[in-house]
């Protein structure tokens, strides 16, 4: 395969740090084992980007102290350290733009000369941040592209759990369409790639450019072969793993295990702390299955896997979750996820490997929950055979690999190495695009 010489923007990536940081960068470090990749990064990440083991071919520090005394004051007075807000991304535009500007005045002169072939946004990963990169690339001399994107995920009625969980910030987003440079960012852009079915259908009429590869990923190191056998009258063993907080919903979860739990048919672990958890606790104590749930709160990556790898079922009905990388951890190691049909989750998880629930309503989904769990604990070769086509899915196609080969499919056909990629798209959502998940197949 010819290796490509890749320009990739991706200020925040960092080989440490949680959520879209690790993400893009595990992302770029599987493209630098494919094609020669330039990183182009802010100072606060660079020193630990070099400190990695990703073998990028070069590291383009962009300074911006000022940017960076401003962001830290304003998360720790303003956001109170919450990464998940939406008003974060509210306030990076000028940030990014002023990001992009720099990168382009130190290497347009190496851009013009022809030293790259393509360039590539990664970071940030909102659709919401426009490029200015795909503004000044439009008339070349190499193509641009932009993504994988996700987020718009909309917010299902009907749940308690998003109750004062919705930001005064929601309602300005499609406002971002009128920033500038937000409409040359997708009209210049050669290829766009989004990461989840609402990004998808958000950009629907740039369908003959549109790709679609999932925002995560995971190592091939944690997918391996599973020797477990189901053992007759073995106690099913259930797992969520995530923060502690309504809209990831384990409240949902544990009420759907509650009479396999009270019957002594299950065991329930939940690994995650939050604000929640004692909510969580004095519920566990109103259903009587207090024997039977265990909160372990944090634990490191490597417990995480080998817990998931003891586990026979992953219940995660989160209400609102973009990527879902915890999914692709279940997968790998064997636990079969029983996700939300929503989000992330939703495009990820098919009938072959996992279950899917409808987001109706609270006791509806308690109910579907309670009904898959009962059919699982009596049917050990069923949960054998999704298991195992789990893993052999999670192996082939989820990977940090698998998806820098996806993204080169996309990138060599921009630079017309090759035919246009057919990646499939993922389910498609209401023609309004608000993000109401379909009816589920199981």
């Amino acid at each position: 395969m010819n290796r490509l010489r890749i320009l990739l923007l991706g200020p925040s990536c960092h080989p440490k740090r949680l959520s879209i940081p690790y993400v893009t960068y595990s992302h770029a470090a599987a493209l630098a084992e494919l094609h020669d990749v330039t990183i182009v990064a802010r100072s606060n990440v660079v020193d630990d980007l070099r400190g990695a083991e990703a073998s990028f071919h070069g590291i383009e520090e962009v300074r911006m102290p000022l940017f960076e005394r401003f962001e830290a004051w304003f998360m720790r007075r303003v956001l109170k350290y919450r990464y998940d807000s939406q008003l974060k991304s509210a306030i990076a535009y000028p940030s990014v733009i002023a990001f992009e500007w720099r990168a382009w005045r130190q290497l347009r002169h190496r851009i013009h000369t022809g030293e790259f072939d393509v360039a590539i946004r990664l970071d940030p990963m909102t659709p919401t941040l426009p490029s200015l990169f795909a503004f000044l690339l439009r008339k070349g001399p190499i193509p641009f592209v932009i993504g994988p994107l996700n987020g718009g995920l909309g917010w299902p009625s009907g749940f308690s759990q998003l109750e004062n969980q919705r930001e005064w910030t929601a309602g300005l987003r499609n406002l971002y369409r009128w920033m500038p440079f937000a409409r040359s960012t997708y009209r210049d852009a050669t290829a766009i790639i989004a990461a989840s079915s609402q990004t998808y259908s958000e950009f629907a009429k740039y369908r003959d450019k549109l790709f679609y590869i999932p925002e995560p990923g995971i190592s091939r190191s944690i997918c391996s072969d599973d020797t477990r056998m189901p053992e007759p009258g073995a106690k099913l063993e259930l797992i969520f793993v995530g923060g502690l907080i309504p809209l990831k919903a384990c409240d949902l979860a544990l009420r759907g295990a509650a009479t396999l739990l009270r019957n002594g048919v299950a065991r329930f672990t939940v690994v995650g702390d939050g604000r929640e958890r004692h909510c969580l606790e004095e519920l566990v104590d109103s259903l009587g299955i207090k024997k039977a749930v265990s909160f372990c709160g944090w634990v490191s990556q490597s417990e995480v896997f080998s817990r998931l790898r003891s586990a026979d079922v992953f219940v995660f009905p989160s209400l609102k979750e973009n990527g879902g990388g915890v999914v692709f951890q279940a997968l790998a190691t064997g636990a079969v996820p029983v996700v939300a049909d929503f989000g992330g989750p939703g495009d990820i998880v098919y009938p072959e490997v996992g279950y899917k629930v409808q987001l109706t309503d609270e006791s509806d989904v308690v109910s579907q929950i309670e009904k898959i769990l009962t059919k699982l604990a009596g049917d050990r070769q069923l949960l054998l055979r999704l298991r195992q086509q789990g893993m052999s899915y999670a192996r082939e196609r989820l990977t940090w690999t698998g998806k820098a080969e996806d993204t080169t499919q996309v990138l060599n056909w921009v630079v017309r190495r090759g035919a246009k990629p057919s990646l499939l798209p993922p389910k498609m959502l209401d023609p309004e695009g608000k993000g109401r998940p379909q009816k589920a197949t199981r």
